[in-house]
């Protein structure tokens, strides 16, 4: 009887520790290190797109700087409505990226009770030049998610 008691003790004491279920951190973790893959691989597409579209002269523009999930999140929005623009369908697939990205920082985001504001809305855009404003869409995108991968850790605070 004792053997059966100090058995059933050990199982109930050991049951949590063994658990298959994800915690929070793992969960978190998890997340995180999802994110930074789907940068990686959008840097990917974006230098690939590159060697595909005309050469331009190097494009010099202004990277946000990177706070946290919150900044994380909108800049990422407005990189995504910048992507959707109607001219733009060369950027489909960097576009599904770079809003699958910005899905997955927010919800990390909420996991971790920060404060999220509303996706930011689309400005209209007058598009006279459109080959300088897909190297300038581009070369923004590359340069954030670029300074992104440089600041990774800012994934772990709001």
């Amino acid at each position: 009887m004792h053997i059966f008691l100090a058995l059933l003790y050990v199982s109930l004491v050991a049951a949590p520790g063994s658990s298959s279920l994800p915690t929070n951190g793992g969960s978190i973790r998890n997340s995180i290190h999802s994110i930074i893959n789907i940068a990686q691989i959008t840097l990917v597409h974006i230098k690939k797109l590159q060697t595909r579209m005309p050469v331009s002269q190097q494009i010099e523009t202004k990277t946000p700087s990177i706070q946290g999930l919150t900044s994380i999140s909108h800049d990422l929005g407005l990189l995504d409505n910048d992507l959707r623009s109607p001219l733009t369908e060369l950027f489909i697939q960097i576009q599904a990226d770079v809003s699958s990205l910005e899905g997955r920082v927010r919800s990390l985001a909420l996991t971790m009770d920060c404060p999220i504001a509303a996706r930011p809305g689309r400005e209209p855009s007058d598009n006279l030049f459109p080959d300088s404003q897909h190297h300038l869409t581009l070369t923004k995108a590359q340069h954030y998610l670029e300074e992104f991968l440089l600041h990774k850790d800012k994934l772990k605070v709001c």
